[in-house]
């Protein structure tokens, strides 16, 4: 088969093929990173390399270095079919498919190449091309195992190590918070059970968090026989640091004591007594050494998708409201002149504010405009109208305050004032009503006012047809219509208006949710009128701003395109990939609460970093790589905030809603525990429909039955174990 038959072959099979020069592992063009020649036009010959990584459906290549490397590879590597060389280094490459996997390079002491893991960034030279010497690759024929990319980086290092020692070296295992280590032949269980921990997938909040930290317990106390104490000192070091978030030493601490005292389908000691290496033991099919008691449902295997409560991410951290330049600034004014200053409550107002005034002028190269809802969680007195004093007094000043909502009266209400001017800042104190019209127009009516929001959120790079009206000869049109939202709600009607079909509709998903705490201390106000020059000027620049011709553009905008940086535009990539493969196990596993949060995910991070570019640099806004990873970090959170209030406060069913009830009375409560007798009053049920929610409870692991003292007698209650 000539070359070209094979770079179709290549193809076909999901991998892109690059030319290298004759007889060289070199390409033969700088831009081979990017290219996807086809078949027909791949030069004749040129050698073939195969791109690597992501580009190729995560291709993966395995480059053994050295002798030993290639004579113990069958030890510690994944079993795969598709092993390639040539005749003078047989099996010197083993291919797999490794979603995620990164480039790692092993050398010994002297630095000399051991074995390298080569994923996106590279390429290996395959056959039917012609080494130097005249020797010719072997072509890769078979398919590639699929394993999961902590486990193959794994099985390199351990391949890597064992090749050290082989030649007569050491291999250390840091960890600061291990004991020292034990006799010889309790080291060696000791580094297997380490080895075999690192190729276990980290504890990921949302991701199957509880059930991968009870598997590597139980790896370690039943598995490979470590003491308790001995294997929480271990698991603290070499586990805990990859989790997201780490755990708490009481909640590790728990997980040992369930994998020491609670039964298991294996018999004790199973994984230190196989006479295979570490990486070849199933570490990674938690259904091997997960419990099946009647306590706790047993784990599927960790290819599968694994959706779970996440744990609360708390309030925005107050690092994420730091946006430069004009941001910034508003900011500032508010906050030395509010009455009860709120540091969140100023960033809203801000937001918005640039938000609106960027508004119809630019966009991203994918089109995506500044139009953003923002909804702050406020109580009464938390100082929330000042920051719309603000920015009602700049619009005024500047000569927009046409451009000036307050509540909503309707949807038709909303729809007219767009006509009227292209671009509206509504500034709305009773969110919470809109929010609960989402919940009881149960037939979606089309000219509801979430329906209107929704519908106007995703036409802002688009023609939006207004209603038509009785006698009204001409349709109406509005060309990209801008809509920013700055609306308050009280955290306690807001909460209790969530519920499955909120968190599921479109309007809900595209919310930023922002939730403000309590209020500053007081001080002696300023007046919102009093507005510095600079913010002024910075405003007055936007309304007069008419990008790409005059007046006209207010009817017909075309927006000037504010370009990604290189890198910027790099990490937004990595954003986009890693909210797709959360979108697709919510997919998979057909939770729509989930589906929902993480479809908009990258989207209000481009939006996000698109207001920072403007507020950073109004005269030539660029997306940085900074403003970038702002926004990704804000987005991310918000994602995940919104899953957490769909696992606290939304009830699949009535007997759901009762154990959700049950949690959060606990979570209000120091250290999270309550006697018994207490929740019975505060839940109001049936002695024996009480008992079915704590069965429930005690087997999901949620809670824990406990002793609590009082000043009469020991009484029994329960505590939250993952609060």
């Amino acid at each position: 088969m000539e070359a070209r038959s094979w770079v179709a072959n290549y193809r076909e099979r999901g991998w892109f093929a690059v030319p290298l020069r004759p007889h060289s592992k070199s390409p033969a063009r700088r831009d081979w990173t990017s290219l996807r020649l086809n078949p027909e036009v791949f030069p004749e010959g040129c050698n073939i390399g195969l791109i690597l990584g992501e580009p190729s459906g995560w291709l993966v290549d395995v480059d053994l270095d050295c002798p030993e490397a290639i004579e113990l590879a069958d030890q510690y590597l994944p079993p795969t079919l598709a092993i390639t060389g040539r005749p003078s280094a047989t099996k010197s490459h083993r291919w797999y498919i490794a979603a995620g996997a990164t480039t790692e390079k092993h050398t010994d002491q002297r630095g000399s190449m051991i074995v390298e893991l080569r994923s996106t960034g590279a390429q290996t030279v395959v056959g039917p091309s012609i080494h130097p010497s005249g020797e010719i690759y072997e072509t890769l024929d078979a398919q590639p195992t699929t394993v999961p990319a902590p486990m193959l980086a794994a099985c390199v290092k351990a391949l890597a190590d064992a090749v050290i020692v082989r030649r007569g070296g050491s291999v250390t295992y840091n960890s600061p918070t291990v004991p020292p280590v034990r006799p010889t032949d309790a080291t060696d269980v000791e580094a297997r059970a380490i080895a075999y921990l690192s190729a276990m997938p980290p504890a990921v909040s949302g991701s199957g968090g509880h059930s991968q930290t009870y598997a590597a317990a139980t790896a370690l106390v039943h598995g490979f026989g470590i003491d308790a104490d001995r294997a929480m000192a271990i698991l603290a070091a070499e586990f805990n640091p990859r989790c997201d978030p780490p755990w708490s030493e009481k909640e590790l601490r728990h997980k040992v004591n369930q994998a020491a005292t609670k039964p298991h389908d294996r018999p004790f000691g199973w994984l230190r007594d196989s006479e295979a290496p570490a990486h070849q033991l199933p570490a990674v099919d938690l259904s091997h050494f997960y419990l099946q008691s009647q306590s706790v449902v047993t784990a599927s295997p960790v290819n599968e998708p694994q959706l779970e409560a996440t744990r609360d991410p708390g309030r925005l951290p107050e690092s994420m409201y730091e946006v430069p330049g004009f941001v910034r600034q508003v900011m500032d004014f508010t906050l030395a002149n509010a009455p009860y200053p709120n540091v969140a409550l100023a960033f809203c107002g801000a937001m918005a504010l640039q938000s609106f005034l960027a508004g119809r002028k630019v966009c991203t190269n994918g089109d995506l405009r500044t139009n953003i809802y923002l909804l702050a969680l406020a109580g009464s007195g938390t100082g929330k109208e000042f920051p719309r004093k603000v920015n009602s007094q700049v619009l005024f000043q500047i000569g927009e305050s046409r451009s000036i909502g307050d509540k909503f009266a309707s949807g038709e209400g909303i729809q007219d004032a767009l006509v009227r001017s292209g671009r509206m800042l509504f500034q709305n104190d009773e969110m919470d009503g809109v929010l609960r019209q989402i919940n009881l127009d149960r037939d979606n009516a089309r000219e509801s006012i979430p329906n209107i929001l929704l519908t106007l959120y995703t036409s802002a790079g688009d023609v939006y047809p207004i209603r038509v009206k009785a006698n009204q000869k001409d349709a109406i049109y509005v060309d990209q219509p801008h809509l920013t939202l700055f609306g308050t709600a009280t955290p306690k009607y807001f909460y209790e208006s969530l519920s499955r079909r909120m968190l599921t509709n479109g309007f809900f998903a595209r919310l930023n949710i922002i939730d403000v705490g309590k209020r500053g201390k007081g001080q002696t106000p300023g007046s919102a009128r009093d507005l510095p020059d600079s913010i002024l000027e910075t405003a007055k620049w936007w309304a007069d701003f008419t990008p790409n011709g005059g007046n006209f553009m207010t009817v017909h905008p075309k927006p000037a395109v504010v370009e990604f940086t290189t890198d910027a535009d790099v990490a937004i990539a990595e954003l986009r990939e890693q909210t797709e493969v959360e979108y697709d196990k919510a997919d998979d596993a057909g939770d729509e609460v989930a589906r929902a949060a993480w479809s908009r995910t990258c989207e209000h991070a481009k939006k996000l970093a698109l207001i920072y570019a403007c507020s950073e640099n109004h005269l030539d806004p660029k997306i940085t790589l900074a403003a970038v990873r702002w926004a990704s970090e804000f987005a991310l959170h918000q994602t995940r905030r919104q899953l957490y209030l769909a696992s606290v406060h939304v009830a699949e069913n009535p007997f759901h809603k009762e154990c959700l009830k049950f949690t959060k009375l606990l979570l209000e409560r120091p250290e999270n525990q309550m006697a018994r007798r207490e929740l019975m009053r505060a839940m109001r049920l049936k002695s024996q429909e009480f008992d079915q929610v704590v069965l429930t409870l005690l087997q999901q692991d949620d809670i824990e039955a406990i002793t609590i003292e009082t000043k009469t007698r020991p009484a029994q209650g329960y505590r939250l174990i993952h609060a």
